[in-house]
């Protein structure tokens, strides 16, 4: 009936821009152009689901990430930065696109005996499911994509959708386990492989308990042991959970949206000075000196080789001085990290924007930090200081991916129930294999760009070695910096523990906005996270506000407080 339903909806659209006209035979004739069940193709509607899928998924990121302070917030207030036409791509591509075409797909590939296509259409369905509870809260579901059967579907309680999400993650793995079915063409995630997909799943599982563990602490540590123990869920890189883009520009492009962003001619959006600096030399050892990440080079890329020098009228600092002068921050951050840098990162090139700056717009292009290589498919950090925008031309032409589940997720996701219910495994353990596969996650980007990495540069004051040597990942990097963040974790009380779990989580995801915005809500950590300019930004979003499509075409709907809580959030975090 759904599968119909949405039939009838695409044939009433046609039939509004045709005329009248007598019967004729032709009238009792089959439209070899009309779209039925019998003549979709299931592989053709399986790649339409992938594509709207990503578009979901795509649409929970910039918005979450940036009141995780992850990207840049273009708001003074978040009354201003969560309007009522926020999620309106992401609710259409959900309500409109992916989960009719789900039903369809479903219903055409079980008839058809293709466990595979229906399996993973499923498990996609479920996770938009909870990405739409994780934002807003209560939302249809029971009563949704029923067509003109139900015009106004009531919203369900966002626990319920959850539950129904992980109904639906049951039957998709009952579905794939063991299948000899035969896979779709095209899978951009995992090629068809169905034991992939059931750890995905599984792992889908194992993440809303973690987002449930305030709420059912219980249950939420008896789900992540059975899942922890069964192996079964996304361990190892070859499993990682990412949506491939490509590198081809136009007919049509595929790249990377953070590449489109920056490396077009557009100047792109501001980046978050907080990050870039929690990224670069935030944390402290033991003894006080800055940790420097060496990922800060694969995630960002320096225009300039000073910030903190460039014309007056391309700053657009909104504290106690128009320029970067860091002694005229905001007073209120002393409160908060004294270390906070304003404007820019003094002694770099790194040039963003404070969280809650919603200033104008000067001629700052030529100087704005840009996405680097991971996850956008950008360039890697070398020090040649270049204008990214060259239409395209540059980097790895954004061959990325977003980094929606990688593996190092899982590990983090149980150091950090270890620390808080109880769970069994090594929250310390957990927290080095996690930040090691991380940095390998990241070095393995070079690949897209081998001639940079392996040039040879001349160092001020003599001598020579090459991009890599100089500057990219290797092992003693990667030791050095595992060692000093383990000696902070070993010297820290139970709170100073999460808080370096979960910092460390942060700065992992970027480039997964959505988890960033979890965690922040889930822990209130990284401790220390920026303010906004002003003092007061207003009732931080504890989810979003309901699409103004929502709102004004459903008879049953009704807005929602930026400070209402997804049912997984018990208030406990304290955020701002």
């Amino acid at each position: 009936m759904k599968f119909i339903n949405k039939l009838f909806l695409i044939l009433l659209v046609v039939g509004l821009g045709t005329t009248a006209c007598e019967n004729t035979e032709l009238d009792l004739l089959d439209n070899p152009n009309a779209i039925t069940p019998e003549s979709a193709s299931l592989n053709d509607l399986y790649n339409q689901v992938q594509l709207t899928y990503n578009g979901v998924y795509s649409g929970s990121q910039f918005n979450p990430g940036s009141l995780a302070r992850m990207y840049h917030t273009g708001a003074f207030q978040y009354t201003a930065m969560t309007t009522l036409n926020t999620l309106n791509g992401l609710w259409n591509n959900a309500y409109a696109g992916l989960f009719p075409d789900v039903d369809a797909l479903v219903a055409l590939a079980e008839a058809n005996g293709f466990d595979i296509h229906a399996g993973s259409a499923k498990i996609m369905k479920a996770h938009a499911m909870m990405i739409l509870v994780d934002l807003m809260g209560d939302v249809p579901y029971s009563e949704a994509t029923q067509g003109t059967d139900v015009i106004s579907p009531v919203a369900d309680d966002g626990s319920a959708v959850y539950a129904a999400a992980i109904a639906l993650l049951d039957e998709a793995i009952a579905q794939l386990a063991g299948t000899t079915a035969g896979a779709p063409a095209f899978d951009n995630y995992y090629g068809g492989d169905a034991a992939k997909w059931v750890k995905w799943a599984n792992t889908l599982k194992l993440k809303a308990a973690l987002n449930q563990r305030l709420v059912d602490p219980s249950g939420s540590a008896s789900t992540i042991n059975s899942i922890a123990s069964s192996g079964d869920y996304i361990s190892s890189a070859a499993d990682d959970f990412e949506y491939q883009y490509g590198a081809q520009r136009t007919n049509p492009n595929s790249r990377h949206p953070f590449y489109n962003n920056h490396y077009e001619i557009g100047d792109g959006n501001y980046q978050s000075t907080y990050y870039m600096w929690l990224c670069y030399n935030e944390k402290l050892d033991v003894d006080g000196i800055a940790i420097q990440d060496p990922r800060a080079r694969y995630y960002f890329y320096q225009k300039v080789e000073d910030a903190e020098t460039q014309d007056a009228t391309t700053y657009s600092c909104i504290g106690g001085s128009a320029l970067p002068d860091q002694s005229t921050k905001p007073a209120h951050w002393a409160s908060i990290n004294p270390r906070l840098p304003y404007c820019v990162i003094p002694g770099t090139g790194y040039s963003g924007r404070d969280h809650g700056n919603g200033s104008g717009i000067p001629p700052d292009g030529p100087i704005r930090t840009s996405y680097g290589l991971y996850p956008a498919g950008g360039q890697f950090d070398d020090n040649t200081f270049d204008d990214t925008r060259q239409a395209g031309t540059t980097g790895g032409l954004g061959a990325g991916v977003w980094p929606v589940w990688p593996s190092f997720f899982s590990d983090f996701a149980l150091a950090e129930a270890a620390l808080t219910i109880g769970t069994n495994g090594d929250a310390r353990a957990l927290l080095e294999s996690a930040m090691r596969a991380s940095f390998a996650k990241v070095e393995g980007f070079e690949s897209l760009v081998p001639a940079t990495m392996s040039k040879t540069v001349i160092i001020r004051g003599g001598g020579e070695g090459t991009v890599k040597e100089l500057y990219g990942i290797d092992e003693d990097a990667v030791t050095s910096y595992v060692d000093k963040v383990l000696a902070l974790y070993d010297a820290a009380d139970a709170d100073g523990k999460l808080d370096v779990v979960i910092k460390e989580w942060y700065i992992a995801a970027f480039g997964n906005g959505l988890e960033a915005y979890n965690m922040w809500r889930r822990t209130g950590k990284p401790n220390g996270m920026a303010p906004g300019l002003e003092a007061d930004m207003g009732p931080f979003a504890r989810t979003l506000l309901y699409p103004t499509d929502y709102i004004t075409r459903n008879a049953n709907s009704a807005q929602k407080s930026l400070s209402d809580q997804t049912f997984w959030d018990d208030g406990s975090t304290s955020l701002y």
